[in-house]
């Protein structure tokens, strides 16, 4: 951060692309009126009422998704019931499919990572005016004559009339001319940061409107977990080149502005230990643990047997405490190193003075505090891919493409039905009497499974027809050990805990009694 002394000639001009002013007014924020219980309770019966309605939503689609055929294979033996070469064509074509998957799926990955990547070492300038004005100060009272009196005497009265404002502009410079913009979209004073505070050195019972703190807060993008529906980020709240704000006063004062950072992934300062082994005073968690990890292969650090594990050198033995490090745990080791980011702290006087408004514009002021910022760029093409993302024109190709995917499960689905029947009346026109008594087996199998009857004796299936399953006595299947476990286990859950089972023998039958 530098501050530039030449604040009063070098950098005197009115920049165009200031298109906010967000003005507080004296009398500080106005009071929010206090909810109706019984509004607050329909409210309340209403957004309960749509969540359900959303939830029934949510799981009759989840319901039908389930359903949708996602089979798209035509089968092969299809081909020699289909005249011409419509199914060999077709699957050509399910290969291209593929291969095109395959390489949007490749490309899809490589602009994921682009987008996400933090491009630490491109920087530019950021470069802040920061001004003032007055109105209705004692002096300019005096100069407009409005104080005077009938007998030309002034008149000392209230000053509870005395305003100023305050302009807090901001603008990226280019690295080859900072007064020709940019081909490409230029990032916003309000892209860079996510709260804005200025806290006044005065005492709160001294200003007098009561106030010693003005804030200004970025709204946060929706989320699954918090949704919404009201953001914009286009809105003038959320992008803008220029912040304004009036206050009473009639004194000099000294003001700090706060500067509150906002980025994707949220960056941390590091201890001193740390940025002296990583070369930075501040990053994120994902670049802290690329920076131990580089660090590690550097210095031959890591095992040869399990590359996961870190042995410390001295610097990392003196920073953690420890012989070694395991990679996975690294996170939780690296926390307390970590600190939040303090914000950007700018000194600002703001001057009320008749020798600091321009002479010749009293609206206007004759000097600008100047301040240039190093801020990370983002991502060059994080506006491109944003703006392909959410065309109408891909949004469209893509709901014709899914449109028609679905409508060519369906078909396949339909030609698998029409192949099974064609398989059934073929097979029973080349053998009517034993695919009639095979298929009726089939049946009689499935009914017994639905019906749990399989196995039984005299179910009717084919485990049950044996003649082993007919012979009695010790020797045979229902003299087993695993038969009597089996009965006591049936009587044990009929709820008998005090049911005898016994074996009777007769002749060539054995029976059970209880």
């Amino acid at each position: 951060m530098q501050r530039n002394p030449n604040s009063a000639a070098g950098h005197k001009r009115k920049i165009s692309y200031a298109d906010l002013a967000l003005t507080y007014n004296a009398a500080g924020p106005l009071p929010q009126p206090h909810p109706n219980p019984q509004q607050q309770a329909a409210i309340t019966a209403a957004q309960l009422q749509a969540q359900q309605l959303e939830e029934v939503r949510r799981r009759d689609l989840a319901r039908r998704q389930s359903r949708k055929p996602t089979d798209r294979d035509i089968p092969d033996d299809v081909a020699d019931a289909i005249v011409g070469d419509g199914v060999q064509r077709y699957k050509r074509l399910r290969e291209v499919e593929r291969r095109l998957d395959a390489v949007m799926m490749r490309k899809r990955l490589d602009v994921k990572d682009n987008a996400q990547r933090e491009y630490a070492k491109r920087e530019g300038t950021l470069r802040l005016w920061i001004s003032n004005t007055v109105e209705g100060q004692p002096w300019q009272v005096i100069e407009d004559g409005t104080g005077v009196d009938g007998d030309g005497l002034f008149e000392l009265g209230d000053n509870s009339q005395a305003t100023f404002r305050v302009k807090i502009e901001g603008r990226l410079l280019d690295d080859t001319d900072e007064d020709e913009p940019s081909p490409e979209k230029r990032p916003r004073l309000s892209d860079f940061f996510k709260a804005i505070t200025i806290d006044f050195d005065r005492n709160p019972a001294l200003m007098p409107d009561g106030f010693s703190q003005i804030e200004w807060r970025k709204q946060q993008a929706p989320t699954q977990a918090q949704p919404n529906p009201a953001y914009d980020p286009n809105s003038p709240e959320n992008s803008f080149d220029c912040l304004e704000f009036e206050r009473k006063g009639d004194e000099n004062v000294n003001v700090t502005i706060n500067l509150t950072r906002d980025t994707e992934r949220e960056r941390y300062k590091l201890s001193p230990g740390l940025a002296e082994i990583l070369d930075t005073e501040e990053d994120d968690m994902l670049g802290t643990v690329q920076g131990i990890w580089e660090y590690a292969r550097a210095m031959h650090l890591q095992e040869d047997d399990d590359k996961r594990t870190i042995v410390c050198d001295e610097p990392l033995r003196r920073l953690f405490n420890q012989d070694r490090l395991s990679f996975p745990y690294l996170p939780d080791i690296l926390q307390p190193h970590l600190k939040p980011l303090p914000p950007l702290k700018l000194p600002y006087t703001i001057r009320v003075d008749k020798s600091y408004i321009s002479p010749s514009d009293p609206t206007a002021p004759s000097q600008r505090t100047i301040y240039d910022l190093t801020v990370p760029l983002p991502n060059p093409t994080a506006h491109h891919i944003t703006r392909y993302a959410t065309s109408k024109t891909h949004l469209t190709s893509l709901s014709t493409i899914i449109h028609t995917d679905d409508n060519l499960a369906l078909l396949v689905q339909k030609l698998h039905a029409t192949n099974a029947k064609r398989k059934f009346y073929e097979n029973l026109a080349k053998d009517p009497r034993g695919f009639v008594g095979r298929w009726v087996g089939s049946q009689k199998r499935d009914l017994e499974v639905i019906l749990a009857e399989a196995g039984r004796a005299g179910g009717g299936g084919e485990e049950g027809q044996g003649e082993e399953w007919r012979k009695g006595g010790e020797g045979g299947v229902w003299g087993s050990v695993l038969a009597r476990e089996s009965v006591g286990l049936w009587c044990a859950r009929q709820g008998g805990s005090s049911i005898g089972v016994y074996m009777l023998e007769d002749g060539d039958d054995t029976h059970y009694a209880q």
